[in-house]
């Protein structure tokens, strides 16, 4: 008898790797279409799993590897997972017995293989189940090493590398590893931060302040299907990472300001802006997928806010109706997201080496073109989720030898507790920690 819920487990990381699927979208359409059938125990198995598997893969091939006789890619995708997922749990999940994750992965191995691929599942779960595999992770190549325990693959270990020592990419590693915190930012256009802790307290949701110039963020402590939370619905709060908030927070748009969001969707910074606008001026957000659009749309409904426009817009093309017409631009561009890999752990595995060219031609395309719609004296935040110098530093660095009439404002006079994460040049560089996720913001002055 095969357990449904490490089923569905398999079946979701079988479809994200055949497919190339993204993980959260994979999971929540398959636990929706599933939804009647399991409990919110079921479902949290199911996301530690398959968030588990996909953030270890390295690891969990490399325990594989020293049991098996047969190379990895000679195994059907079917029995390699069953593996990964039966071992992942041997290794990670203490409340699980050992014997149920053998037993079960060889169960699973009967349904998706044959009799011998359900020996050979059995042979290699019986020997992963001693945990005789000290010997794997002592390797005297760091970059190997590194990769091998924390489960990064070496070409972006390599380019951490570039620009920080061995220690300090390797603690970033093992950051991008813990489960990510979930931060909440208050909407002080519906309610207060006094209101909300109110009711979290009533509903017994534990919560802190995380820093004092931005106390309308708090971190959550164990709370489950937060967008089924009665304040969420209300528009009291939405879910954003303090690191993204700080972006806009670096923006410090006014009201009645006209600013430009280029890249916006989903919509959790264009929002903040709005909030700090106190719902006063006009916003522009754009974004070149018109179907993300909605996204915006349907978080602006819900936060109460009426003062953003949504627009299909390629950042790459020049609007003439756009040349200098914004007090403000916030360009959150699209980048390779390797400060966010917790929150996102198959970006691991479908981000290549060779991506890093394409994606910062992209970014100095946007860059330049958009530099043009605004106004003299204006200010432009440049950001991404990313910590790669390639799509940062060089970036900005490369657009101030031609464009001279922007300087670089040194952020240090504007943050207080984050002044720990400014760069030499002025930059905030905000590595991936327990607290925060990976973040790099820019400010700019238009002359």
């Amino acid at each position: 008898m095969v357990d449904k819920v490490r089923e569905l487990a398999l079946k979701i990381i079988v479809k994200i790797e055949k497919e190339e699927g993204y993980s959260n979208i994979v999971l929540n359409q398959t636990i929706n279409e599933n939804r009647k059938q399991l409990s919110d125990k079921d479902i949290s198995f199911i996301s530690e799993i398959v968030y588990g598997v996909l953030t270890w893969k390295i690891t969990l091939d490399e325990i594989i590897k020293k049991y098996s006789k047969i190379r990895l890619k000679k195994l059907s995708i079917w029995i390699l997972n069953i593996l990964r997922i039966s071992i992942y749990q041997i290794i990670s999940l203490d409340k699980v017995p050992k014997s149920a994750a053998v037993n079960e992965g060889v169960n699973l191995a009967k349904r998706y293989g044959h009799k011998a691929s359900s020996n050979f599942t059995n042979a290699i779960l019986r020997k992963a189940e001693k945990k005789d595999y000290e010997d794997l992770f002592k390797i005297e190549n760091d970059i190997e090493r590194i990769s091998k325990t924390t489960s990064m693959p070496v070409w972006i270990i390599k380019e951490l590398n570039k620009n920080r020592d061995l220690k300090e990419v390797e603690d970033i590693c093992i950051n991008l590893n813990k489960k990510p915190k979930i931060d909440i930012r208050i909407n002080k256009l519906k309610t207060t931060i006094k209101e909300v802790e109110e009711k979290l307290d009533k509903e017994k949701i534990k919560y802190k302040k995380i820093i004092e110039e931005m106390p309308e963020f708090l971190e959550l402590e164990k709370i489950k299907n937060i967008e089924n939370d009665e304040l969420f619905k209300k528009g009291y709060f939405t879910v954003q990472d303090i690191s993204a908030g700080m972006t806009a927070k670096i923006l410090s748009p006014k009201p009645n300001e006209n600013i430009l969001d280029a890249c916006s969707a989903p919509g959790g910074k264009t929002t903040y802006i709005a909030e700090m606008m106190e719902n006063k001026g006009k916003i522009i957000a754009g974004d070149i997928y018109k179907h993300r659009l909605s996204l915006i749309n349907e978080n602006c409904k819900r936060l109460g806010i009426n003062i953003v426009e949504t627009k299909e817009i390629d950042g790459t093309i020049y609007k003439k109706e756009y040349y200098q017409k914004f007090d403000k631009i916030l360009l959150d561009v699209p980048c390779l997201g390797i400060g966010v890999i917790r929150r996102k752990p198959d970006i691991k595995w479908k981000r290549k080496e060779e991506d890093i060219n394409t994606i910062s031609k992209l970014q100095e395309e946007i860059l330049k073109n958009c530099s043009n719609y605004l106004k003299p004296g204006g200010e432009l935040v440049y950001s991404t989720c990313s910590i790669l110098e390639e799509e940062n530093e060089k970036i900005i660095k490369k657009f101030r030898k031609e464009a001279k009439n922007f300087e670089i404002i040194n952020l240090k006079e504007e943050v207080k507790d984050f002044k720990k994460f400014i760069t030499k040049d002025g930059f905030l560089l905000i590595n991936p920690s327990e607290n925060y996720d990976g973040f790099f913001i820019c400010k700019l002055l238009k002359k």
